[in-house]
């Protein structure tokens, strides 16, 4: 393995905004705002879209958008635990009721067996019609997974932690844009 390299020249930021637009509006502005230097902005209601839709989540969905911000649905999976259907049924609330352009799977195995379970997510999440699936092990994963993901979050952690972290050699062999941190 070998040390992580400087972002990509012209590299835009994925951002996990976990905080309801009416707690802090202005950090919701400040992404429209930034909308040229973003790759997209994670919604997330109630760790996922919720029972039902949220006005504000809406509001904000539709400022964002109109500023040129993909959007990309929160969906958890529960390291391949949760069910299938309540996983579709987050992707079509979050199509539904926020108009989402992608999805962004949490809680996503490193291991290689849950693959064909990950395969048939993306490729029902295409189906309703995202445009980008994004998929979080928060670490480096089986190489199977960047073939399936259009953006595969490859760390999580502390900037003290990306510091030291690692790079497999299987991600040369992939356009350093297909990767994400969140540090």
């Amino acid at each position: 393995m070998t040390p992580p390299g400087p972002p990509p020249a012209g590299g835009r930021l994925l951002v996990p905004l976990y905080v309801h637009p009416a707690a802090d509006p202005a950090a919701w502005a400040a992404l429209a705002e930034a909308a040229p230097r973003l790759h997209s902005v994670v919604l997330n209601a109630a760790d996922g879209p919720g029972q039902r839709p949220d006005p504000a989540f809406h509001t904000a969905a539709e400022r964002l958008r109109g500023a040129g911000v993909p959007l990309l649905g929160y969906v958890d999976t529960g390291y391949g635990r949760r069910a299938p259907r309540a996983v579709v049924g987050d992707i079509r609330r979050h199509r539904r009721w926020y108009g989402v352009d992608g999805v962004f799977l949490d809680q996503v195995p490193a291991h290689a067996a849950p693959l064909p379970h990950y395969r048939r997510l993306v490729l029902l999440a295409k189906a309703l019609g995202a445009r980008t699936a994004v998929l979080n092990p928060g670490t480096h994963p089986d190489p199977g997974y960047a073939r399936i993901a259009d953006l595969l979050v490859t760390f999580e952690g502390t900037w003290e932690a990306y510091r030291r972290a690692a790079v497999p050699p299987w991600t040369a062999a992939h356009p350093p844009a297909r990767f994400c941190h969140h540090v």
